[in-house]
């Protein structure tokens, strides 16, 4: 119990202190002690322009968000390798967005950016020095850095 009261606090905490609109906070959420689950994708048929989510990312999801809020998954330009991720809790759906739910979680892309991430994996992964939402086994990607932050595209 102590521990959902914790996780419950860790989403309490950074809805409070997040400064910015509500639709694009970005997530600093960390997981409680449980182990990483194995990857699992959002549907057996899944295709190229899917976003597969694994066990641990529906799990973190369902714990952090309320309501209708959702993982919103950009791509922007920057970081080491030229593209980078950015991952934020959001509740408005546009009308380019592609909404992918397994288990109640979603996730939602923009088209824009579904051009650089169809194929891919989203985690949560739970490390000592850090607790994120990465983007993992993206087939769009040509290499990353070593954070896996960021990315190259293929050409």
């Amino acid at each position: 119990m102590a521990a959902v009261r914790g996780l419950s606090l860790t989403a309490a905490a950074l809805r409070a202190v997040a400064p910015w609109a509500r639709g694009s906070r970005l997530l600093a959420a960390s997981r409680g002690p449980q182990a990483r689950r194995e990857a699992s994708s959002s549907s057996p048929e899944a295709g190229e322009g899917q976003i597969h989510l694994t066990a641990s990312c529906v799990q973190r999801l369902l714990e952090i968000t309320e309501g209708s809020e959702f993982l919103r998954l950009e791509v922007e330009g920057g970081g080491c390798s030229g593209f980078q991720y950015k991952f934020s809790l959001d509740t408005v759906i546009n009308p380019d967005d592609r909404v992918f739910e397994q288990g109640g979680a979603r996730v939602v892309v923009d088209s824009d950016s579904l051009a650089f991430v169809k194929g891919a994996q989203v985690d949560f992964s739970q490390e000592l020095i850090r607790s994120s939402f990465q983007v993992l086994n993206n087939p769009q990607a040509q290499q990353g850095c070593s954070c896996g932050s960021s990315f190259s595209i293929k050409l």
